[in-house]
């Protein structure tokens, strides 16, 4: 009778013991999954900051200088402009030719999406360009460029779509879409042929679209330094890319009369008469 007595305290007292275990195994289980979790909470709100915020958050800082069109304008520049595409919808042509009278940033020229690759036409482009003409705006047209479609079909589609005329700015060819690593030196290679069709018929050197770090590391050839540069630099008080440039789109987050959708502001590096002096005779 005592030595079951005595086992059945031993059973009891193991059994209370694996409890024991099991209550610290669970807790240090917990705590492993909440520190987990702290972990990547943090990790993803770090990235969630630098990839999201961190670079715009140029909008939320104090605006020192001037402001219009719901930005902090860029110091010194007076000839002022903005680019279009379908994404802005339908355009008040009236009022938005209202803003060639603003007393502070007059809008004197706009380009407008034109083509994209080999078959792509921006459908309000034929109107923007007209109405852009009629309403007393120096106007330009852009293409898209995709690295994937031959260069040369895309110059050729470009040509097919867009009637440049007298006072009108150089073709532009926006360059955006990064190649794939194998293709690096044919991608300077299809940027080139499409500037030398182009260059071809129109008589007059495109511009070359990009921004400073897409040049820097995809078109870091001194034979670009030979084109028009219209930087794409957001946020900034000042343009970084120690080089040459013509145009600056500074912010994408306009708001101008006449168009619901935010739309790229852009300003021209010199004076009215000089970006005259840029378009075809």
């Amino acid at each position: 009778m005592a030595g079951s007595l005595f086992f059945q305290m031993k059973k009891t007292k193991n059994k209370k013991k694996t409890v024991r275990r099991k209550r610290k195994a669970d807790d240090n289980s917990t705590w492993k999954r909440n520190l987990l979790a702290i972990g990547i909470v943090i990790v993803l709100g770090a990235a969630f900051y630098f990839l999201f915020v961190n670079p715009y958050s140029y909008r939320w800082k104090p605006c020192y200088g001037n402001k219009g069109y719901g930005v902090c304008m860029p110091f010194s520049y007076n000839v002022h402009g903005i680019d279009i595409s379908h994404y802005q919808g339908v355009v008040d042509w009236p009022m938005l030719a209202n803003t060639q009278n603003d007393p502070e940033f007059p809008l004197r020229f706009l380009f407008m999406k034109a083509t994209e690759g080999g078959d792509l036409t921006d459908e309000n482009f034929l109107q923007n360009f007209q109405r852009a003409k009629e309403w007393g705006f120096i106007r330009g047209a852009y293409h898209y460029f995709i690295p994937t479609t031959d260069a040369r079909k895309q110059a050729q589609f470009f040509i097919s779509q867009v009637n440049l005329q007298s006072g009108d700015l150089p073709p532009v060819l926006d360059v955006e879409v990064s190649p794939k690593r194998k293709m690096q030196q044919q991608f300077v290679q299809n940027v080139k042929t499409w500037l030398d069709v182009v260059e071809a018929y129109y008589g007059v050197k495109p511009i070359l679209y990009a921004s400073y770090k897409f040049k820097e590391k995809y078109l870091n050839d001194t034979i670009f330094n030979r084109y028009p540069y219209w930087i794409a630099h957001y946020y900034v008080d000042s343009v970084r890319y120690q080089g040459h440039w013509d145009f600056w789109q500074h912010n994408d987050a306009g708001t101008v009369p006449g168009i619901k959708e935010q739309v790229d502001l852009d300003i021209f590096n010199g004076s009215f008469e000089q970006l005259q002096e840029l378009t075809l005779p």
